[in-house]
């Protein structure tokens, strides 16, 4: 009587370490290259092309194409590094303050104070990117961050507020925020692309105005106007 013959055991598959090693070598190579890009974007301008910014970081554009796809991959890229940078520092002014309007003021400043750090790199990573002159094709990806810590910055706004309004003020809360980004932002990009002058206010200056245009108004006297 024939007995089946019985198949050998599958032979447990090595740990490839090289996979590994690969994975770890590109993502320290990715990190370098945002680097590079960073700098050279604060050196160059907002509007420095990918052969631009290969040529300082010593390599060629193909290598930031192979790692980020296009242009508008690279300001994503560069932007999560950025955006998280500023979201941490904004969290970490709030922390520290001790009324809403302080909130407010140190979040501001720690806004405007990192924009303007580098307003070409700010610049470079807050606006849509169009198509490369030398023919490669861009998407539009920095929304993406770019619109995630804009909502993250308004959650943390709204807090000290809701708490500060009390029960009753859910409409307004639910409104002001995104406002109160936009105003920010607007402004503080407005102030950003003034020429130095006598009449531009410093960043301190700036950011307290700003604060009581988003706790008061532009114009307290009017609210007795009928």
């Amino acid at each position: 009587m024939n007995r089946p013959r019985r198949l050998p055991e599958p032979v447990p598959a090595a740990v490839d370490g090289r996979a590994s090693r690969w994975q770890s070598h590109r993502e320290e190579r990715r990190r370098e290259l945002i680097k590079s890009a960073r700098r050279a974007v604060h050196t160059l301008g907002s509007d420095a092309s990918m052969e631009d910014i290969a040529a300082a970081a010593g390599t060629s554009k193909s290598v930031f194409y192979r790692y980020f796809g296009d242009k508008a991959g690279l300001q994503q890229a560069v932007g999560e590094v950025v955006l998280s940078q500023m979201q941490r520092r904004i969290h970490e002014a709030a922390q520290s303050a001790q009324t809403p309007r302080e909130g407010l003021f140190a979040m501001v400043s720690a806004y405007l104070q990192m924009a303007e750090t580098s307003p070409n790199v700010y610049a470079f990573v807050t606006r849509h990117s169009a198509a490369e002159q030398d023919g490669g094709q861009t998407t539009i990806a920095t929304a993406g961050a770019l619109g995630h810590f804009f909502d993250s910055i308004a959650k943390m706004i709204a807090r000290p507020m809701r708490a500060h309004l009390g029960a009753g003020k859910e409409a307004v809360i639910g409104y002001w925020p995104n406002a109160a980004i936009g105003l920010v932002r607007n402004a503080g990009e407005q102030w950003l692309a003034s020429p130095v002058s006598p009449e531009k206010p410093d960043q301190d200056a700036m950011a307290r105005q700003i604060t009581a245009w988003l706790c008061v108004g532009i114009a307290p006297e009017l609210t007795d106007v009928q």
